[in-house]
């Protein structure tokens, strides 16, 4: 298992590479919770376009979650997967009661966490967004960049199930900040460098605190 150290070491290399992002929590997490909803197997740009649709159509979350399912399922088509999504965007909203999520600042964060796992469809990924952005609690949600990422650093043992990863990423993360930068960073390297099929491991700026990194560079040599 990887240490505070050593992520410390990934962070500075990363940042240095991509840049250093900054938290700016946004304090809406029921905006945040149907946000996220919308951008399960799609792009960043269907999912805004399904969810600026939804805020244009309706006045307010309670109207969402009182409007026929057929009615969201048409506004936030552009989306995609929009019948599974207005049904559970539905189940969420009446599941909460016109509850705000406000609480969910100063809770103790297991309790926020387990409450939010608790709602129709929604699991520590889902509640890992909305603690973070939202309030800039210390979780790291694992997309499948992050993932695939902290797999290949040796974050965690290949074939570690998402909630373990999730554990993992909660153990070595000191505070919010570090939390959004690491959750930040990773899917930036993931996209541009450590991607899925073809990784760019000579030009990667991790190389050499990478297990994978540096057995894919070994084989390269010895094929040459």
């Amino acid at each position: 298992m990887a240490d505070r150290r050593r992520v410390r070491r990934i962070l500075e290399a990363l940042r240095r590479e991509y840049g250093r992002p900054v938290l700016r929590p946004h304090r809406a997490p029921v905006d945040e919770l149907i946000l996220t909803v919308l951008s399960q197997n799609t792009n960043d740009r269907n999912r805004d376009v399904a969810y600026a649709r939804l805020r244009e159509r309706f006045s307010s979350w309670a109207e969402v979650g009182a409007a026929p399912v057929e009615e969201v399922e048409d506004t936030i088509r552009p989306g995609g997967l929009a019948p599974t999504k207005a049904v559970r965007i539905k189940q969420i909203l009446e599941a909460l009661d016109d509850d705000d999520l406000a609480w969910t600042e100063d809770a103790p964060l297991e309790e926020a966490r387990d409450y939010l796992c608790a709602l129709p469809g929604v699991g520590r990924k889902t509640a890992a967004c909305v603690l973070l952005f939202s309030y800039g609690r210390p979780e790291v949600p694992v997309d499948t960049h992050v993932y695939r990422v902290g797999t290949r650093l040796g974050l965690w043992p290949q074939g570690t199930n998402l909630e373990r990863a999730h554990d993992e990423m909660l153990r070595l993360v000191d505070s919010g900040e570090e939390a959004y930068e690491l959750h930040v960073l990773l899917i930036r390297h993931g996209r541009r460098t450590c991607t899925a099929r073809n990784p760019d491991c000579p030009a990667c700026p991790l190389k050499r605190m990478c297990p994978e990194g540096r057995r894919r560079l070994a084989a390269a040599r010895r094929a040459e």
